[in-house]
């Protein structure tokens, strides 16, 4: 686990593969037919185009396996004490194996070094594996902050007891 881009990484290579991945399962998993960058909302475009400007202000952890990324974590710098998880991201060949709950974990003390009181993150209702995983970790559903159909907001404290 370490910090990209940075000293702490373990590889230099950016997790731009890994967000692209991310974002066309996601756009797949709600009906669209995108296969490639290009075909992407913009917002989410710029994420893998640039990530190290995309997430210029947040933490973004990656892990590796044999100098190859195998997942990130992007976290949020806290805002009136919340902090948020988000773009949790594993190889699928690679899950089961611990990286994401590693990832969290690791997300959980950069929340604390940064001071932040809670964080919260969101989560395709569809997306059950990961959900039992934030729930496993202390994260409860909590008021929607976010519009979009079928999204459940989960949140908890950094210290480990949900909101």
């Amino acid at each position: 686990m370490g910090r990209w881009p940075g000293p702490g990484a373990r590889t230099q290579e950016g997790p731009a593969a890994l967000l692209l991945a991310y974002h066309l399962r996601t756009e797949a998993e709600k009906g669209a037919e995108v296969t490639e960058v290009d075909g992407l909302p913009e917002r989410y475009r710029r994420e893998v185009l640039d990530p190290e400007k995309a997430f210029e202000r947040d933490t973004v952890l990656v892990a590796s396996t044999g100098g190859r990324l195998v997942g990130c974590l992007v976290v949020t710098t806290p805002v009136e004490g919340r902090a948020e998880i988000k773009r949790l991201w594993t190889d699928p060949s690679l899950r089961g194996r611990g990286i994401a709950t590693r990832l969290i974990e690791a997300g959980l003390a950069a929340c604390a070094d940064a001071g932040a009181e809670a964080v919260r993150l969101s989560v395709w209702k569809w997306r059950a594996g990961a959900m039992a995983l934030y729930e496993r970790l202390g994260f409860g559903v909590v008021e929607s902050w976010d519009e979009r159909d079928q999204l459940v907001c989960m949140e908890r404290a950094v210290g480990g007891v949900a909101s």
